[in-house]
């Protein structure tokens, strides 16, 4: 399992990679291979701003759901295509590829500093393993 250290990771197994005023979110690596087989991602909240803890959509396995947990305030600006229903409909780019092309949402940043209370990838290691 991999967590890269250029992202940081929350208790509840989302990461976020920030890009100057904007960051990508998704599940780790460890969240995907407890959860297993992706069939379905749901991500109503395009548009709207969500706050640091809330709920922000859910994933689908073969056998559970499980909500997707905003790690930091912001807009969600964008649900990734790729993987969205409407889309590409490939959830299982997350089970594949979960740090790159298995992003979840695209959100502009409302308070950065919300950054510094993520766990680090020595942290999230250790919360893991």
């Amino acid at each position: 399992m991999t967590f890269p250290a250029d992202l940081k990771y929350t208790k509840e197994h989302e990461w976020v990679r920030v890009e100057g005023d904007f960051a990508y979110v998704g599940i780790t690596d460890f969240a995907q291979s407890e959860l297993g087989d992706l069939v379905y991602v749901e991500v109503e909240t395009v548009g709207e701003v969500v706050k640091s803890g809330e709920v922000f959509g859910t994933v689908e396995a073969v056998k559970t759901t499980s909500d997707l947990y905003m790690p930091v305030t912001g807009e969600v600006v964008e649900f990734n295509e790729a993987i969205s229903e409407a889309g590409g409909d490939n959830p299982a780019l997350i089970n594949t590829d979960p740090y790159g092309e298995g992003w979840i949402i695209k959100i502009k940043l409302s308070n950065p500093d919300e950054l510094s209370s993520l766990l680090d990838t020595n942290a999230y290691s250790a919360l893991v393993h």
